[in-house]
């Protein structure tokens, strides 16, 4: 798996997750401030899209997971 696979992969992890609890609608709904990690991640996502850099992408790959094309 590539870097930038596991990147895509957590980010939708986390904006599902985030989702799940931040929705009173939800049955495992803790707090409506988990919204604003949704934000976050979706901002995140948005510069990188532009600067085309990420930092865990960074990260990942000083772990050693190879680059992605």
């Amino acid at each position: 798996m590539t870097s930038w696979q596991i990147v895509r992969i957590a980010a939708g992890f986390f904006v599902l997750m985030s989702l799940a609890l931040g929705l009173p609608t939800s049955p495992v709904f803790h707090s409506q401030w988990w919204l604003a990690f949704t934000a976050f991640v979706g901002l995140n996502l948005l510069q990188s899209g532009f600067s085309r850099w990420c930092l865990m992408e960074s990260l990942l790959r000083k772990l050693g997971v190879r680059p992605g094309c």
